[in-house]
């Protein structure tokens, strides 16, 4: 539905986007996930021609939007339905008016007919003559959705379109937002900064960082099998440590972990997330003990969180983080043995 080829874009001296390639298929969610900054909305803007096109292409449906004279298609000829953090509503038109504003190719009857069914499918139908200052943030963000969708676009472009909202409102609008954009079919580029929601709406995720596409692949992937040190501490706080590599493995406060595929002798840093570290108890708390131990236990919600005092074969002390499922709670000093999850350990040289 989108293919962006080798798309460069410069703001005078700054890169903003250096050589991205890109690729949406028809009914696909992609988000572009990344830090403030990085360029990820430069890039949809660029795909819905809001920004010049530099350098690179841009197809839409298969269709070249340069034309061969050298002109763009402008956005309003793209079959592009936008959404961003701003609802950008017709404050002077009714919710029903706004939503049908995009249908001026349809008879005034089917326009209002399509409006109505949009808003209904969004929950909004009996807001429909009411004007968007007479309706909450989330409510606008419904009839922006039922806007951008109500003239059957093939391909959607998000832009931050769900920070502005509180978290349990986000969290059910974006849900609802996922059910709808997968019934329309189009195909949907979803610029976010926010990894959970990037993982929850996403059939691939592209991370962005300084104007470049480090990883791009399902969340499962980017989570379990991360290519690079900042693709695994985006998607959370991670445990670090540092060894050589000796016999295809690593000598590791936690044990050894596999290094296969680094060269022996190779300086690595070994990085672990907080769920890959399993808490067991040991007998009894002891403040004068050199064993691991609780330093701090908090109860997160669905999850623990453990500060831990370890102590390696040359007892050095050293202190990382576990989450445990559920309440887990051990008192401070609680001897305790620790167990590696070697799927939530990454292995990466160190230059």
């Amino acid at each position: 539905m989108l293919y962006m080829e080798n798309i460069r874009h410069d703001f005078g001296n700054l890169r903003a986007v250096d050589d991205v390639t890109i690729d949406v298929q028809p009914g696909e969610v992609v988000c572009l996930l990344g830090p403030s900054g990085c360029g990820k909305s430069t890039l949809l803007r660029i795909a819905a021609s809001l920004e010049e096109l530099q350098q690179g292409r841009v197809l839409i449906n298969g269709e070249d939007m340069r034309a061969p004279s050298g002109r763009l298609t402008p956005p309003e000829r793209r079959n592009v339905g936008l959404m961003f953090q701003d609802s950008a509503l017709f404050p002077h038109l009714s919710v029903l008016d706004n939503v049908a504003f995009g249908l001026d190719r349809l008879p005034a009857r089917q326009r209002r007919e399509r409006a109505m069914e949009f808003l209904d499918k969004l929950g909004m139908g009996a807001q429909a003559e009411r004007y968007p200052h007479m309706l909450s943030g989330g409510q606008q963000q419904r009839v922006a959705l039922a806007r951008a969708l109500a003239p059957g676009p093939g391909l959607m472009l998000l832009d931050e379109p769900f920070s502005a909202l509180d978290a349990r409102l986000r969290d059910r609008i974006r849900d609802d937002t996922l059910h709808l954009l997968k019934k329309a079919g189009a195909g949907t580029l979803l610029v976010t900064h926010d990894p959970e929601e990037a993982m929850f709406m996403a059939d691939r995720i592209a991370l962005m960082k300084d104007g470049r596409i480090l990883q791009m692949d399902r969340p499962v992937d980017l989570y379990c099998n991360p290519v690079d040190p900042f693709v695994a501490t985006f998607f959370g706080e991670v445990n670090r440590m540092e060894g050589v590599v000796e016999n295809e493995s690593v000598a590791t406060p936690l044990g050894r972990v596999d290094a296969r595929g680094i060269a022996d002798g190779t300086p690595v840093l070994v990085m672990v997330r907080p769920e890959g570290v399993r808490v067991v108890v040991v007998g009894h708390p002891d403040s004068h003990h050199r064993e691991s131990h609780v330093v701090m236990s908090r109860l997160l919600g669905r999850n623990s969180m453990l500060h831990i005092c370890v102590h390696d074969e040359h007892n050095r002390e050293f202190h990382m983080h576990s989450t445990m499922p559920g309440v887990f709670l051990p008192q401070e000093n609680q001897r305790v043995e620790l167990h590696l999850d070697q799927s939530q350990t990454f292995v990466f040289p160190l230059n």
